[in-house]
């Protein structure tokens, strides 16, 4: 295990290298460039060049690319066009706020699919396994944005148990989880409930039966072990995409996110919180697919060493 985790942790470093090379390269084909940017419309081109040189822009591509992947690995991501602030501060005082949503909505989602996955597969045909295919439906339905202008509207506004934008305490986070965990909760149920049936189909499942084990220990010792492993992995996916991807429900509720920091930082053209930004979600993402890996070692043997 520990070969294949040194292994893992190896080829990070090609797809930084490529992540970086990608980016480097959207943003050189994206029309303008930092100094009109910044100097804005009325800036003459004299001035703009002069900007642009002092920011390093009228480098050769190539150039730029190698020196930023030198800095990378000694932990600079340099500093952003329009604040002159470090990127590694800018990243560090957002990345928290995604992360703790993310993490906030997927214990939420594993909470509510993976039981509720489980019992409709158990009780197939019943009231609970309608219940969550209906439920399942509308909640990958429902646009996400709706949905979060509707809990602002109904829990903020009407009832005001919860504020309407911002950070100011962890109520902040209960209205954004519940957005976030929506479209995840009808996946992972689905998903759940699938795996589910189709373990509770194995011989194996069946030959427990017939020698007389009881229904409540197959199900707790194999048919859930043995379910988990694909969903497992569907979750581990969700939560890399989230911390890339919330940043419709930070714009509806007004968090100071990762999501609305490089939407900006785009919009603007500033090439280095840009590539900060993705970067990180790229380490990210990785990380939690590798830990996802390391899990499997512990629900099924088979996968170790």
């Amino acid at each position: 295990m520990a070969k294949y985790i040194i292994k893992r942790i190896l080829t990070l470093i090609p797809i930084m290298l490529g992540i970086i090379f990608v980016v480097f390269t959207i943003m050189e084909l994206a029309p303008g460039d930092p100094g009109r940017i910044i100097l804005g419309q009325f800036a003459t081109e004299a001035e703009v060049q002069a900007l642009n040189a002092e920011l390093g822009y009228n480098r050769p591509f190539l150039v730029r690319y190698l020196s930023y992947v030198f800095h990378f690995f000694q932990g600079d991501l340099g500093k952003s066009y329009l604040t002159n602030i470090p990127v590694i501060e800018s990243i560090t005082t957002r990345f928290p706020v995604t992360l703790l949503l993310v993490t906030f909505s997927i214990i939420l989602t594993i909470i509510i699919s993976i039981p509720l996955g489980t019992i409709a597969a158990v009780k197939q045909y019943s009231f609970i396994d309608g219940f969550s295919i209906f439920l399942a439906i509308f909640l990958s339905s429902v646009p996400i944005f709706w949905l979060g202008l509707l809990f602002i509207l109904f829990f903020a506004l009407a009832l005001g148990w919860f504020p309407v934008t911002g950070i100011e305490s962890m109520k902040s986070y209960v209205l954004p989880t519940i957005t976030t965990a929506a479209a995840t909760t009808a996946v992972i149920t689905r998903m759940t409930r699938t795996t589910m049936l189709t373990v509770l189909r194995e011989d194996y499942i069946r030959t427990a039966k017939a020698k007389g084990a009881n229904r409540n220990r197959i199900i707790k010792k194999h048919a859930i072990k043995n379910a988990l492993i694909p969903v497992i992995t569907v979750i581990g996916i969700n939560f890399g995409s989230l911390l890339g991807g919330t940043v419709l429900v930070e714009t509806v509720f007004g968090m100071p996110g990762m999501g609305t920091l490089l939407v900006n930082a785009i919009r603007m053209k500033d090439v280095p919180v840009v590539l900060g930004c993705v970067t990180l979600l790229a380490l990210s993402f990785s990380m939690v697919n590798l830990l996802v890996d390391i899990s499997y070692g512990f629900m099924d043997p088979r996968v170790k060493g």
